[in-house]
């Protein structure tokens, strides 16, 4: 019961209270709140650590229960750490003002902020960032945090797939609390808000990968 309790109020405080400090600098101190979300930033750096930290676990899990799962649940896995580790690279520009490196010339010409990465990348005009945030944001939202929890519930076929791959579902709770912080992070007016919303969405897959709906069958199910 006690382990349930902290399941529903760490990530309660952690995901509110990031917020509740954002909207208290937002509306009384402007600067910090700026600062808190610039590039380099608190929040900017909370969301590679998080990212990171995920795949590290996912790893000690793909470490401990591979042998009770098929090829199918392994790759799913790897695809998932893989994904995670360069999200996190992504995020602090693979380290790249941490040490100083100086980005090349395609770099300087085709990124927006002249860093190496990928996400600040411009196509035709056109940031990277802009498409992720207009329409793979809307996608992904839509099918990993509302559809698929429902569908795993009323459908066997789509609980199986989805074990078989080792894809950890969302809870109710999980979903809500980040449609919740979703809303009030938009409702923001700042330039950089997504800073936040990318913290608070890193920190989320970190506590769903850690406590998933499908704990169970993702860490020490039966083969299927």
């Amino acid at each position: 019961m006690q382990a349930k309790k902290n399941q529903i109020l760490f990530p309660t405080i952690v995901t509110l209270g990031s917020i509740l400090i954002s909207y208290y600098y937002y509306f009384s101190d402007l600067p910090v709140f700026s600062q808190l979300v610039e590039e380099d930033g608190v929040f900017e750096n909370l969301t590679s650590l998080f990212l990171f930290l995920t795949a590290v676990f996912l790893i000690l899990i793909f470490a401990k229960f591979q042998s009770n799962h098929k090829l199918n649940w392994k790759i799913g896995l790897a695809i998932m750490i893989v994904g995670l580790i360069f999200g996190a690279g992504e995020e602090i520009s693979w380290g790249q003002r941490i040490f100083g490196v100086e980005s090349s010339d395609f770099f300087k010409q085709n990124n927006a902020q002249g860093e190496t990465n990928l996400h600040n990348m411009v196509v035709g005009g056109t940031k990277i960032n802009k498409i992720i945030f207009s329409y793979a944001f809307s996608v992904i939202f839509g099918i990993y945090f509302i559809i698929l929890p429902i569908l795993y519930r009323r459908s066997d076929k789509i609980r199986r797939l989805v074990n078989q791959f080792g894809i950890p579902v969302a809870t109710n709770f999980q979903s809500i609390l980040f449609l919740v912080a979703t809303v009030l992070v938009m409702l923001l007016d700042h330039s950089r808000k997504w800073e936040l919303w990318e913290f608070i969405f890193a920190f989320t897959i970190f506590t769903i990968f850690v406590n998933p709906l499908n704990k169970r069958e993702i860490q020490a199910g039966v083969k299927s």
